[in-house]
């Protein structure tokens, strides 16, 4: 019979919509905004007449507070009023001091029943939740200073193995120099090491009785190195980005050195910045035996005692770099500690050094490169100038029982939090060369609801007036076209929350041109019933014929605008990835509400019925 549906298919259409419905109601809960408290060193919370004290301040002020939410490491007070948000916050940092950090927050309020169902909002991206975006700097001049460390390194051991004496290693800018105490050493030095580093140009000299031997990177080598480093540190930054978290961050490459990086929905700057622009990393060095030649050796303090000292050999075992998973956990005696898995590479190298030197100690030194900013005076004039510096100290020394190989443990950390942050840094991995915050703005979401009120404006007029004309060009079939569109944007939405895609701007302008769209395959449906009517065809054969033959044209048109939507996708960055989500799920599901959930609304009308007008 023409025109019907079997009853399975009346059944997956109600399904799909209930699903679509619930899942899209948690948008229906606006976020609270909200004032969060956390430790500045991240592993303490308030006590209770901190928290009293707190709540008597808002009092007095006549701030209502809608609820308060503590954990191990931090507090939430959610708020009625989002105009007392940022009033709110200077009041609990006035009252907390330094050693508080107060942040702004979105505080979800999907009700439980919704949360067991694993239904939540949509993601909003920076434009509309807020959060922080940071713009850094790659150290480009440090990178080259590093990659001649580890150069260094492995030609003091080249030349302890093929016995040829020398006095020690120095760097200057670009320049590595070795001072030998005779010519004949220094030329056997560089026969020696000219085959295994060619990145260098090569110059021999005398200094009253020392013979040195100077080698410095050529132009190409540097432009290698300081390529590799910001390469290395976009990888590392995204690495650490996605252990935090955040979804549909941005970290992409501005310039030639810097580095711009948003996080949505991020509020605690201080939190985000230990993470992201943490310049950590780990060196396993040998202790130095009392004989050591002074060249050979350094002196460090440890990090939690600093009056301590250790006396450590200058070559590094391995570093970081050569970690391949790192957790934290606790030892025998409840203490924080650190899990390490070595790659193959670097567990050689450690079981190599470890083996041979069983009874000796070896340390881990925690390496942290910094900036301070300090204020010099230029023709008269105040100006700010970057000071960066590098802060060392030991994290542990201990005894090598036995061989070690691939797996081993870090234990003298401080707290959990340290501990949690170092096995998160080891294993996003290490930056290839240090980074500076040059520019960091908080986003609040004072912004976003702003945008957000925009954004909600432009969709309700571009669906009102293409309701508006569907109704008076299509009649009874506009109302259907109308309902369809409506279940479309439920559709949409479920869809987007379901999957954790975030909607930004773009985002919206994506959904305000979906609704245009989607009433596009039921103007091809309605004007072929329209056509086939004039053609002298019955309204059952009519409306047959109008769905099926339309159906094709409709596919093609949407399968090219999808394509399209794809590669958007895949080469775009963050704001019109955003764009290209929406516009792909908005082709997927008006191609569902358009052809079957309109041809079911019409068969349930129309359907087995004698009809002697259709309205269309």
């Amino acid at each position: 019979m023409l025109n019907r549906y079997p009853l399975w298919k009346y059944l997956l259409i109600l399904i799909v919509l209930l699903v679509g419905l619930v899942y899209s109601l948690p948008n229906l809960y606006p976020e609270d905004p909200a004032v969060q408290i956390s430790s500045a060193q991240g592993d303490s919370t308030l006590d209770e007449t901190q928290l009293e004290r707190v709540q008597q301040s808002l009092r007095e002020a006549g701030i209502e507070i809608k609820a308060i939410e503590r954990d191990e490491t931090s507090v939430l007070i959610r708020l009625d009023d989002p105009d007392k948000q940022l009033r709110t916050r200077d009041l609990v940092a006035e009252q907390l001091g330094d050693d508080f950090v107060v942040a702004l927050n979105l505080a979800e309020s999907t009700p439980d029943w919704l949360q067991g169902l694993a239904a939540s909002p949509m993601t909003l991206g920076l434009d509309l939740r807020g959060g922080v975006h940071f713009l850094l700097e790659v150290d480009m001049d440090a990178a080259v200073t590093q990659r001649l460390e580890v150069n260094a390194s492995a030609m003091r051991e080249q030349l302890r193995s093929e016995r040829i004496r020398y006095r020690g290693t120095d760097i200057d800018g670009r320049t590595l120099t070795i001072t030998f105490a005779s010519e004949e050493d220094r030329d056997s030095a560089r026969r020696l090491i000219s085959r295994e580093f060619r990145d260098f140009d090569y110059a021999s000299e005398q200094e009253g009785r020392a013979s040195l031997l100077m080698m410095t990177l050529t132009e190409q080598a540097v432009a290698e190195i300081q390529d590799y480093a910001i390469n290395q540190n976009l990888t590392t930054l995204r690495n650490r980005v996605d252990e935090l978290g955040v979804a549909e961050p941005l970290v992409q490459r501005q310039g030639p050195d810097r580095i711009v990086v948003e996080l949505p929905g991020v509020q605690d700057t201080v939190a985000a910045k230990r993470v992201v622009g943490a310049t950590a990393n780990l060196e396993f060095r040998l202790e130095a035996r009392p004989d050591t030649p002074d060249a050979e050796t350094e002196t460090f303090a440890f990090r939690n005692n600093p009056s301590r000292t250790a006396d450590l050999m200058r070559d590094v075992i391995i570093t970081g770099d050569s970690v391949s998973s790192a957790n934290h956990s606790f030892d025998e005696n409840g203490r924080p500690q650190v899990n390490i898995n070595l790659d193959g590479t670097g567990g050689t190298l450690m079981n190599r050094a470890t083996r041979t030197n069983i009874g000796r100690n070896m340390a881990v030194l925690f390496i942290e490169h910094k900036s301070r900013d300090r204020v010099v005076m230029e023709d008269g004039e105040e100006v700010t100038v970057r000071e960066p510096y590098t802060e060392r100290g030991l994290i542990s020394l201990a005894t090598i029982q036995s061989a070690l190989g691939n797996s081993f443990r870090i234990t003298g950390l401080d707290s959990p939090t340290e501990a949690s942050e170092l096995a998160l840094l080891l294993r996003s991995g290490s930056l290839a060369a240090p980074i500076y915050f040059v520019q960091e703005r908080t986003i609040g979401p004072s912004l976003g609801a702003e945008n957000i009120e925009r954004g909600i404006l432009s969709v309700q007029v571009g669906l009102l007036l293409v309701v508006l004309f569907m109704l008076i060009r299509y009649k009874v079939f506009g109302i259907f076209a109308n309902l369809a569109l409506a279940l479309n944007l439920t559709l949409l939405v479920a869809a987007m929350s379901l999957l954790g895609a975030t909607l930004t701007l773009p985002g919206i302008a994506g959904i305000v041109l979906t609704l245009g769209m989607a009433v596009d395959a039921n103007v091809l449906i309605f004007e072929r019933i329209r056509e086939e009517l004039r053609g002298g065809l019955s309204i059952q054969q009519a409306i047959h014929a109008g769905y099926e033959r339309a159906f094709s044209s409709i596919v093609d048109a949407n399968i090219t605008t999808l394509l399209v939507a794809v590669i958007l996708f895949s080469i775009g960055t963050g704001p019109v990835k955003g764009f290209a989500v929406t516009l792909s799920l908005g082709i997927l599901t008006s191609l569902f509400t358009a052809l079957m959930v309109t041809r079911a609304m019409v068969n349930l009308t129309y359907g087995g019925k004698p009809v002697k007008k259709l309205w269309i």
